[in-house]
């Protein structure tokens, strides 16, 4: 992935389509030139509006596609921006199921201008089934009552945390968007159900009896779609601690009808069980916190409502850090 970036947004109009977009832009700030937008585009991740050609003159290498859409396909409008991006000399990245190569106006522009095409969810290696095997190391997997809730960005917090005390600490990213902020990881959504277990154990192998794997958590236990893609992970990455990640206010599971959220409570309880399959010992130690729509005030009022009803640290990792977690984790997983 050539930076500096151009974000492609497009006509997305709901912040949680644009995870991509907002994950580069507050990890990755310093690589990202601008944004690209329709007019019909309701998002906004704070970054210089641009054309192809002002981004190019800029010294944009990549067009990177910034959102996703209910089946991570590529419409039509948006080719026409692509094969532009490609005649411009930008490389173009996408975390899309659907292939860039397999476009052929885009292979034939990639082609033409000798440019690349990055597929970030494909993955170039094969991965075993799970074993269960216990490994050396720690390990603390973020969870969450629904998926697009934050479980990225408070893994990267607690990772920053962790170093921030010198505890040896890696971010293990298994989405689209935390691998590009990495440069490393698995689209753990693009694995074979069968091997979704393997994978998380490859991506987080033995290691130092004091070192800490941050492993990304995707989907949610609750959610009837992605339910699968989310124990398949939490088996293979055997964690020690659990981190939930919550959204004070959201009522019902995105994208289905008529699925209400879970009680605290009951999603702490629920991914306990799960993960005690391959750590009996796993234990949560902290919520996660994700107040972006509420004010100051009411932020903190949330955070110490949910402190009291789980008996846990609870903070918005954004706005103050994880820095709360880190230390209950180390006192209590040691």
């Amino acid at each position: 992935m050539p930076a500096p970036y151009l974000l492609f947004l497009g006509d997305c109009e709901i912040e949680e389509a644009a995870k991509t977009a907002f994950g580069l832009a507050q990890w990755r700030r310093d690589q990202c030139l601008g944004q690209l937008r329709f007019e019909t585009c309701k998002i906004d991740t704070g970054l210089p509006d641009l054309s192809i050609q002002e981004a190019s003159a800029r010294g944009a290498k990549s067009l990177v596609i910034g959102v996703v859409n209910a089946g991570g396909f590529i419409p039509d409008e948006w080719i026409t921006y692509f094969v532009d991006a490609l005649d411009a000399g930008l490389d173009l990245v996408s975390g899309m199921h659907q292939s860039l190569a397999s476009i052929p106006q885009l292979k034939e522009a990639a082609d033409r201008n000798n440019r690349q095409l990055f597929d970030v969810r494909s993955n170039t290696r094969d991965f075993e089934t799970g074993t269960g095997r216990k490994r050396s190391g720690k390990r603390v997997l973020t969870v969450g009552t629904d998926c697009a809730i934050g479980k990225k960005y408070s893994a990267l917090s607690i990772e920053q945390a962790l170093r921030k005390r010198g505890v040896k600490a890696d971010f293990r990213a298994t989405g689209q968007t935390g691998v590009m902020i990495a440069g490393r990881g698995i689209a753990i959504d693009a694995i074979i159900s069968d091997f979704l277990a393997g994978a998380a154990e490859w991506l987080s192998p033995d290691n130092d009896p004091d070192h800490w794997d941050v492993i990304e958590g995707q989907g949610s236990l609750f959610h009837p779609a992605y339910a699968g893609v989310s124990v398949g992970l939490i088996h293979g990455s055997q964690p020690d601690a659990l981190v939930l990640c919550h959204q004070p206010g959201r009522k019902e599971i995105i994208s289905v009808d008529g699925f209400p959220l879970p009680s605290l409570p009951a999603c702490i309880d629920l991914n306990e069980r799960i993960a005690k399959l391959t750590n009996p010992n796993v234990k949560t130690v902290g919520v996660c916190a994700n107040t972006s729509k509420l004010s100051a005030q009411e932020a903190q009022d949330a955070i110490r409502r949910i402190e009291d009803e789980v008996k846990l640290p609870c903070c918005d990792p954004v706005r103050e850090g994880a820095d709360k977690i880190a230390d209950y984790m180390l006192a209590h997983c040691s």
